[in-house]
């Protein structure tokens, strides 16, 4: 074959794997649809490979493979078959599983690398078996599964843009705590089902029937806390970034006040939900380059993390214990 002829088809390859990737996140998920029509061109392929493994991950551990009556020992063996292709793929440039193939492109092209990747897979491979979590164990959980996918976010945000080392570590520390609030969130909406359900308790040391008003109130102000923080380093991001992300915080936000505002014996039966015309009103007021104000309280900010981005360890010294 003709070089020519092998350039077309890795070219042709590489876009059906693309266009693959960006089905399947946006038939699972309509709100990431929403906040995606926000970012630029350049930048909203790369997050919608990044959030279609995460997607295929998660069914492997909850979804289709669990519905296919497949036990824990095998639902594990996939997984870390997943993990294997992901890693070579991102290594080579290429994997015949799509969605792992359009992940290792943007992988490969933002420059991040195993040090995001393998806590996330080991945050997957820990819901597999895992139905409680200590305090430790639930810093080491939220890491891999929410503040890793933000920090790969954030690479393809950053990417083409220069900033100071300082400006880095607040958008990194900034990506981090906007994903663990994101997944605390998802936790606490959720906290009724993934019990019944899944036989999981995220949260350390709250069950459902433990659930009051005083862990709930623990709960909402660590999340405000980390979307304060989030809030806070909103205007160092690029122009093809920012309105995206200003949906995602404003969309989050909203849902927080309405988690704040529910009964705790509500929340531990319901899921709430923001409504289809208050995510448009958002949507619009993001579209419009409107950045989120803070919630009702203004809490105190933890101490920055002033690491060094894709470290992959978490975060040490959270007052409160926390995506998927």
């Amino acid at each position: 074959m003709a070089q020519s002829e092998v350039t077309r088809a890795r070219s042709l390859y590489d876009a059906v794997a693309h266009e693959t990737a960006r089905i399947v996140i946006h038939r699972y998920s309509t709100s990431f649809g929403l906040a995606s029509r926000l970012l630029g061109a350049g930048v909203r392929g790369h997050v919608e490979n990044i959030y279609a493994l995460v997607r295929l991950a998660d069914e492997v551990v909850d979804g289709v493979a669990a519905s296919a009556n497949l036990s824990a020992e095998q639902i594990s063996v996939l997984l870390d078959a997943l993990e294997r292709d992901t890693l070579e793929a991102m290594r080579v440039g290429y994997s015949t599983n799509l969605v792992v193939h359009a992940f290792a492109l943007t992988a490969r092209e933002v420059r991040f690398g195993p040090e995001l990747v393998e806590p996330f897979f080991a945050s997957m491979r820990a819901d597999i078996s895992a139905t409680e979590h200590t305090p430790e164990s639930f810093d080491v959980y939220v890491y891999g599964s929410a503040e890793v996918v933000g920090l790969m976010c954030l690479a393809a945000f950053l990417q083409g843009h220069t900033f100071s080392d300082s400006e880095r570590a607040a958008l990194v520390d900034g990506a981090r705590h906007l994903g663990a609030a994101f997944q605390k969130i998802n936790f606490l909406r959720d906290l009724s089902a993934d019990f019944a359900g899944l036989g999981r308790s995220y949260f350390p040391g709250v069950t459902v029937t433990s659930f009051g008003e005083g862990s709930k109130a623990e709960i909402i102000a660590d999340i405000e806390n980390d979307l304060h923080i989030a809030r806070g380093v909103l205007p160092l991001l690029p122009k093809s970034s920012r309105r995206a992300v200003a949906l995602a915080q404003g969309l989050f936000g909203e849902l927080t006040r309405r988690l704040r505002e529910t009964p705790a014996a509500v929340l531990a039966e319901t899921r709430i939900r923001v409504p289809n015309p208050i995510k448009l009103r958002i949507a619009a007021e993001a579209a419009a380059g409107r950045l989120p104000t803070a919630g009702r309280a203004e809490p105190t900010p933890r101490k920055p993390n002033t690491g060094q981005p894709n470290t992959g360890q978490p975060r040490s010294g959270r007052t409160n214990k926390e995506q998927k």
